[in-house]
């Protein structure tokens, strides 16, 4: 009964106050607000969906048995491999984690699967078309971040095939669809990924609005003008929005104030690490794995991208 009672009492009061809300938003900085977020949001959706739809499928009906028998079985070759994988297998941040938990649990070396499972949501085809999409004049754009983000990947598989050790990583112990038909688990993982990625879409397209109609432009030109700063603002507040990877390049072109490369940097550490990934990489191989690698990543996404927007944007 609370919920039926709590919508009536919203709409009831909605529409007590028709009035100011409808002044309110007729103001210029509600109707540039508006504009912004319903601009991120109509051109992301699309490849939100595509990218779900892809990822749930692989997710649920490629055996990670596939994986492990096409990798090698050095650690240092399997390694490039896994994350060349990425490229052409799409899978969102929340598909990527469950996967790279299935191969480790499969036996495939865990720098491998975890080179896995940061390039598969930065490099896969949907990405870098949205990318291109998002970036029409800066075509550059796209090879930049196939190539740091790539770069960052293979980088952390080796590192942790040198310096990591077993204790730190606790791989899942069963696996994320069981008990389930391919068909349930399937839309289940769907109507999951949609949900929480569509959420997290919304607050970023928000943030994004926010940042062009609310604050004033020479804060925003302030930021931009030092590059470390801006390079370090778009890093942090890429892992505070933690947008899906198949919608935040349209959040990044709408960041005009800002350079190309800090841009690049929001796209190379946005799908590597952010608030819910640190959340699910923590759950799915241990608290003290996620302590280490997540930190390792962050620092790592930020010097490569930046160096990368230095040679090739």
């Amino acid at each position: 009964m609370t919920s039926p009672l709590a919508l009536t009492l919203t709409l009831l009061l909605l529409v007590l106050l028709q009035g100011p809300i409808r002044r309110a938003l007729a103001a210029p900085v509600m109707q540039s607000w508006t504009t912004v977020f319903l601009a991120v949001v109509v051109q992301a959706l699309p490849f939100l969906v595509l990218g779900v739809l892809l990822s749930a499928a692989i997710a649920v009906y490629v055996p990670p048995s596939f994986f492990a028998r096409a990798l090698p079985r050095r650690p240092a070759l399997a390694v490039p491999v896994a994350g060349a994988a990425g490229a052409v297998l799409p899978g969102c941040e929340c598909a990527s984690v469950p996967v790279a938990g299935a191969l480790v649990r499969r036996g495939v070396t865990p720098a491998a699967a975890l080179a896995f499972l940061l390039s598969a949501p930065a490099v896969n085809p949907i990405v870098l078309t949205a990318t291109a999409v998002a970036f029409p004049h800066a075509p550059e754009m796209v090879l930049a971040r196939f190539a740091a983000s790539l770069l960052v990947a293979c980088a952390m598989g080796w590192l942790w095939h040198r310096l990591g050790r077993t204790d730190w990583l606790r791989p899942p112990s069963h696996p994320p669809h069981e008990g389930r038909s391919r068909g349930e688990a399937f839309w289940g993982s769907v109507r999951h990924d949609v949900m929480h990625a569509g959420g997290f879409l919304v607050v970023g397209a928000m943030a994004a609005a926010t940042l062009k109609a609310a604050v004033p432009e020479t804060w925003l030109r302030t930021a931009a003008g030092h590059p470390a700063v801006a390079v370090l603002a778009l890093a942090v507040l890429a892992v505070v929005l933690s947008l899906c990877s198949e919608a935040d390049a349209f959040v990044a072109a709408s960041l005009t104030q800002f350079s190309l490369t800090a841009r690049l940097t929001f796209l190379v550490v946005g799908p590597m690490i952010d608030l819910k990934l640190f959340a699910m990489q923590a759950g799915t191989f241990g608290r003290a794995f996620a302590l280490r690698f997540a930190p390792a990543t962050f620092v790592l996404a930020v010097a490569v991208s930046a160096l990368t927007g230095a040679v090739l944007l």
